[in-house]
């Protein structure tokens, strides 16, 4: 196997790590503004493993260009996530997520 081969799978477990640790963080958290991170983490996760397989398969830039709309998409998540926060903030005064059903009303 070639070194870059290894490479890529040092690259894959380091993502798979990354990602355990957001969807742990995200399932044992009960603060909105954590999960918002791990949530994150997990999107940053999946575009280290999109640009390592873009690296060893030379087809063009696809894992990158897909890394780059990920990382569109997760700004517009932090966006639209921080205003909920800031409005489950106003009307409760906390930001636990155990009391997002109070944004029903």
């Amino acid at each position: 196997m070639s070194p870059l081969g290894t490479v890529l799978e040092q690259y894959i477990l380091l993502s798979g790590a990354i990602f355990a640790l957001g969807a742990v963080g995200f399932l044992v958290r009960r603060n909105v503004l954590v999960q918002l991170m791990s949530v994150e983490l997990m999107l940053n996760a999946v575009n280290l493993a999109l640009v390592a397989y873009n690296r060893v398969y030379y087809g063009g830039a696809q894992g990158q260009t897909f890394a780059f709309f990920v990382i569109a998409v997760a700004a517009a998540e932090a966006a639209v996530g921080l205003a909920i926060v800031v409005a489950l903030y106003r009307l409760r005064s906390s930001v636990n997520s155990d009391e997002a059903n109070a944004l029903r009303h």
